[in-house]
């Protein structure tokens, strides 16, 4: 498995300083938060995208993909949010991001079956898009569908191959799932896994790996077993939490934390 970050955990740090941290500290990959308020955003033109799409082969580390904010279940027309996952897919195709992510997003008052319905209809209409561009669209594990089992009831809707899964370990145990069960179900659909920890279900605030309570092992293990070798991505929510412990200071023992569990896994 290949290790990356998110820049989630280094939020508006420009991009030469994120892969700088890459390099340095052993990891192989960066998740590019794609918000307004980053450096990296789907206002940039064409001579901005290829600036970025060089940056990152000069410093030989690979863009993991894209953590965008559409939300496919979210109430409304259909036609917005369509149109941002077709923005967010331009900009990875344009970047050599093989990932774009969405959010579910299904507010309270809808009921499971519609909201389904709307995420599978919008991530099929994109799907199309997605595979002439030669990027995957990954339905993270998150808000309305924070279980495995809740993703894979849109994901079997949709049934095309550039539509999948992005495992976002906390949410999946928030929902009560073990990590086997949460690897069953997303297996078929798996493009990359977001780790990280956090002191408990009622403190979400971000720690180092290895000092919370998310079953990081038990996770590695599982995906070792199978074979599986995609990417371990740790995302680090310091953008909401600005007294957490800045995340530079902590990328060496993330990556000593995650190498250990797949040398213990192997």
């Amino acid at each position: 498995m290949k290790l990356a970050f998110s820049t989630l955990g280094v939020p508006g740090l420009p991009l030469p300083d994120v892969l700088r941290l890459a390099s340095a500290h052993g990891y192989h990959g960066v998740e590019l938060r794609t918000h307004p308020e980053e450096p990296v955003h789907l206002g940039l033109g064409p001579g901005e995208r290829a600036d970025v799409a060089a940056e990152f082969k000069a410093a030989g580390i690979e863009p993991v993909g894209l953590a965008g904010y559409a939300r496919v279940a979210a109430p409304g027309d259909d036609g917005p949010v369509i149109e941002e996952v077709r923005r967010l897919v331009d900009l990875a195709h344009d970047l050599g991001a093989p990932f774009v992510r969405v959010f579910p997003g299904a507010d309270h008052e809808q009921s499971r079956q519609s909201a389904d319905a709307i995420a599978a209809r919008r991530l099929g209409t994109a799907a199309e898009y997605a595979a002439d561009m030669g990027v995957r669209i990954l339905l993270e594990t998150h808000d309305s569908h924070r279980a495995a089992a809740d993703a894979i009831r849109v994901l079997g809707l949709v049934g095309h191959r550039h539509v999948g899964s992005l495992w976002d370990v906390m949410h999946t145990w928030l929902a009560g799932e073990q990590p086997t069960e949460s690897y069953a179900g997303l297996s078929p659909y798996l493009g990359y896994v977001q780790v990280k920890d956090i002191a408990s279900a009622d403190d979400t605030t971000p720690l180092a790996l290895g000092a919370g309570v998310l079953p990081l092992s038990d996770c590695v293990e599982v995906l070792s077993r199978h074979g599986w070798d995609g990417w371990l991505c740790w995302e680090y929510e310091k953008r909401w939490y600005a007294d957490a412990a800045p995340l530079p200071e902590l990328l060496d023992g993330g990556r000593e934390h995650l190498s250990r569990l797949l040398n213990e896994s192997a």
